[in-house]
């Protein structure tokens, strides 16, 4: 999901600067409603399960895609399907194009010896970059973002009508390497939910539903909104929040590409790595101490688990947290 919505500013920024050209994005139906408000563009539905399932199954792809007219072909994604797409269009004469993910200099960022710490270049630039090969250099430092979504009835069942600070917290993330302790996020929430100006809204998934309602459960202003609301709905309520509190996980980068504050909580993995959420200051990012912890980061996506560093995140203070989250509502 956080690889999908770092493309939306890339592409929103390409849209307003080229507007005579028209943009299909190839994704799963899941995340149409990631592109819905951006000019030029259409959503194309890759049926993964059905009839694009497998190489015949691209191989259809492809015929789909082919009364298109495609002129250019970024592959955002570089992996082995979107690769054998990629392939047929350059076949056919088509000028393509592909993310580099870096992927040998985020392993000499993630090694435990001779680590080569230094930042790379984010997956902003890189799929930017992508279009700069294709004949479209785009400027990403004046970004554009929409005007934050309508709340329809059923969203606004939960909120009511907007009269304090909106604050996200989505505590999860697909690894626990990335998650911060949760006796840790419970005193983030209380300090936060101690002023009545704040509503906090809290994001996550099916199974994290027990866990979310366990942190919510002391406070009248603190809401569980998964499965209350659809994803588009959450879109929305995302979209109007003042900050979203998240691990380096999907629901940052979905609050970023709608110029929502973010304020992200690092643990096995890094901002080095590129994948710190879109246009968001330095200061809103908060890291393991590496002189307790020098391994960090062990892996760019946090699936890798080192003996001794169990307690990592522990290092990253509520209060800090608190004061950053303050001092962006105010």
């Amino acid at each position: 999901m956080g690889d999908v919505a770092m493309t939306v500013p890339v592409l929103r920024a390409l849209v307003a600067q080229y507007p005579n050209v028209r943009v299909t994005v190839i994704s799963r139906p899941f995340y149409k409603p990631f592109f819905d408000d951006i000019p030029n563009l259409e959503f194309f539905a890759f049926d993964a399960l059905g009839k694009h399932k497998g190489v015949l199954g691209l191989l259809q792809l492809y015929w789909d895609l082919k009364p298109l007219k495609i002129d250019f072909f970024a592959d955002l994604h570089n992996v082995l399907r979107s690769k054998f797409i990629r392939s047929r269009f350059a076949l056919r004469g088509n000028k393509v194009a592909a993310t580099d993910k870096g992927r040998a200099e985020k392993k000499a960022l993630t090694r435990e010896n001779n680590k080569v710490f230094k930042p790379l270049p984010t997956m902003f630039e890189r799929h930017a970059k992508t279009f700069e090969t294709l004949g479209f250099p785009i400027d990403l430092s004046q970004p554009i973002f929409p005007p934050k979504l309508k709340l329809d009835s059923e969203v606004i069942k939960i909120t009511g009508e907007k009269n304090q600070n909106w604050i996200g917290i989505a505590p999860f993330a697909q690894y626990d390497s990335k998650v911060y302790p949760l006796d840790l996020m419970q005193e983030v929430i209380r300090q936060l939910a101690e002023n009545q100006l704040n509503k906090i809204y809290l994001f996550g998934a099916h199974a994290e539903i027990p866990q979310l309602n366990a942190l919510s459960k002391d406070f009248t202003n603190v809401e569980v909104v998964h499965g209350k609301l659809t994803f588009k709905q959450e879109l929305q309520l995302i979209s109007n929040l003042d900050v979203m509190l998240s691990m380096d996980s999907g629901n940052g980068h979905i609050a970023a590409m709608y110029g929502v504050k973010v304020v992200t909580l690092f643990g096995a993995t890094h901002p080095y790595a590129g994948f710190a959420p879109f246009n968001q200051p330095v200061e809103n990012t908060f890291i393991v101490d590496r002189n307790q912890y020098p391994k960090i980061p062990t892996s760019i996506y946090g699936n890798k688990n080192v003996v001794g560093y169990e307690n990592a995140m522990r290092t990253i203070l509520p209060k800090n947290i608190v004061s950053s989250i303050q001092s962006l509502t105010n």
